[in-house]
């Protein structure tokens, strides 16, 4: 009885002793996944001054910055080398320039414009993008509402940078716009919105006659499509614009546009 009693025993020592085994082998597998080397974005981020203070910029570009801030402005929308973008509305292609930059040869970027655009928009904009010191620029002329070729997916970035405004005096639909964008994003991306603010009460009335969007309006038009508003920035208010004249008969150097700027996150799950 006793030898039994002994043996028994021996068998819970060996099972216990055994038992921190399963421990160490998830803790080696913990640190093989901790030193493995982590996507280029996940890394700090760049400097975006120096990225903006380099040679190859035009003259036009530096004096756009003035009233841009580039370097707090991709600060904010925390683009990083390698990512894939989409600048929704690029124009001629500023904010297009300063993201390709950053996101570097092993990043994409498409530059989004509506069919509809100015012969003189498409010029500008395909000259700059063959100018670019990386090839990373993709040119689209999509409509709004569908800014993408069903291929283009799982984006890691979307920026809007002073268009969302001349969405509501076209013939777009808004809500599928940003259902749109939503689905393009993958989950965890972030999409930035910059804009010319409107008073208060303004609401999407006076995108065609001021060129301005009231920014709840904005926001909630955007969270309405599934997105989440995580953060604001304040750097490109002014206070002192009184939200009633066209923005394009202000002045910017002397009279300097009140714009607000929302970042907004697709939820992982």
């Amino acid at each position: 009885m006793n030898a039994q009693i002994r043996v028994e025993q021996s068998s819970v020592e060996r099972r216990k002793r055994r038992s921190p085994l399963p421990f160490r082998v998830l803790l080696a597998f913990a640190l093989v996944g901790l030193c493995a080397t982590p996507p280029a974005f996940a890394q700090s981020a760049p400097d975006y001054a120096a990225i903006m203070a380099a040679p190859g910029r035009s003259d036009a570009d530096r004096a756009n910055d003035q009233r841009r801030d580039p370097v707090k402005l991709l600060a904010f929308t925390g683009v990083k080398p390698g990512m894939k973008v989409l600048d929704m509305g690029a124009g001629a292609g500023y904010s297009t320039d300063i993201v390709a930059r950053v996101v570097g040869p092993t990043g994409k970027v498409y530059a989004q414009n509506p069919p509809e655009a100015a012969s003189r928009i498409r010029e500008r904009l395909e000259q700059r993008v063959s100018s670019l010191p990386a090839k990373n620029v993709v040119v689209v002329f999509q409509p709004m509402d569908d800014p993408l070729p069903p291929e283009a997916t799982n984006v890691d970035l979307i920026t809007f940078f002073f268009a969302y405004h001349d969405t509501t005096y076209q013939p777009i639909d808004r809500a599928k716009m940003d259902k749109r964008l939503f689905d393009i994003l993958k989950p965890g991306g972030s999409l930035v919105i910059a804009d010319h603010a409107a008073n208060a009460g303004d609401g999407a009335n006076v995108g065609k006659t001021l060129h301005r969007i009231e920014k709840e309006t904005l926001a909630k038009e955007v969270e309405a499509a599934g997105f989440r508003l995580v953060d604001e920035g304040s750097f490109l208010r002014h206070p002192e614009d009184l939200h009633t004249e066209p923005v394009f008969q202000r002045d910017q150097k002397k009279e300097p546009i009140d714009d607000f700027l929302l970042r907004f996150e697709k939820p992982r799950s």
